[in-house]
């Protein structure tokens, strides 16, 4: 089966070789595979920012999309490189629990630990798998090799330890996963169960805990308050987000990824 469509996430930034030379390798092995950018301003090194990224756009890709998520501080070393197969997609990334999310949400057919190094660069080096190891690799399933011919199936990988939201009485405890471009802290905390806690006392009103900072405007959109008040909303991915109206709330409250937010009656 070929694939027609290879969209990357990676931390490379723009300004230098690294992502033409992996859309080089890519064309000159399929010149007919489309290649799309979801983003390539991850941050550093961030794995965490990486799986919330994919997370928050893989299912609205075309079925038959390979993804390739190359966010790799342990490139050079002994971790794995992997292809997971699921009912839809292909994802390629290396083992450190950048897939862990959406391998959590997708049915997995099979996880290939790429070893068959002939379908690496023919000199690759050890600090670039991106380009001579990954790229390759995704280009060769976008003509239809067969993901057996790839290595060795494997039951286990990696993943990011990250505690879910949970009720306490009259509480939701959770915590900031990322933040926008436009300092929007987006949280783990479910909207649903938002609303669910607000259903157990219709008369106290909902506020926002953060960096010892009470938010007390729950709103459906940014333009609810005026230009530089805070709030928290129901966020496009179903999750609550604290912003500041035309500003950043990650400046504001100097807060970000892992710390803490409670959602309380009262």
């Amino acid at each position: 089966m070929e694939y027609p469509l290879i969209a990357l996430i990676t931390d490379f930034g723009e300004e230098d070789f690294f992502v033409g030379s992996i859309k080089g390798v890519i064309a000159k092995i399929n010149p007919s595979v489309r290649v799309e950018d979801i983003t390539h301003c991850v941050p550093s090194y961030n794995i965490l920012a990486g799986s919330f990224i994919l997370g928050a756009v893989y299912r609205y890709y075309p079925v038959r999309t390979i993804f390739l998520v190359i966010v790799d501080p342990g490139v050079g070393s002994s971790r794995r490189i992997l292809v997971a197969e699921t009912d839809d997609y292909i994802f390629i990334a290396p083992d450190n629990g950048v897939l862990g999310q959406v391998l959590d949400e997708q049915k997995t057919k099979r996880i290939i630990d790429v070893m068959n190094t002939g379908y690496f660069l023919p000199t690759p080096r050890t600090t670039f798998d991106g380009r001579d190891k990954m790229a390759p690799v995704a280009a060769w399933i976008s003509k239809g090799e067969a993901l057996t011919a790839l290595g060795e199936e494997v039951s286990e990988f990696e993943k990011i330890q990250v505690q879910k939201a949970y009720l306490e009485k009259e509480a939701i405890a959770g915590q900031i996963v990322y933040a926008d471009k436009f300092g929007n802290l987006i949280t783990n905390i479910p909207v649903e169960e938002t609303f669910r806690l607000k259903e157990m006392d219709e008369e106290k009103m909902l506020s926002c805990l953060v960096k010892g900072k009470k938010i007390t405007r729950f709103k459906k959109s940014y333009a609810s308050v005026e230009r530089g008040e805070l709030l928290f909303l129901p966020g496009s991915l179903d999750l609550i987000e604290i912003a500041v109206r035309e500003g950043s709330a990650e400046k504001k409250l100097a807060a970000g990824p892992g710390d803490a937010v409670r959602i309380v009656l009262g």
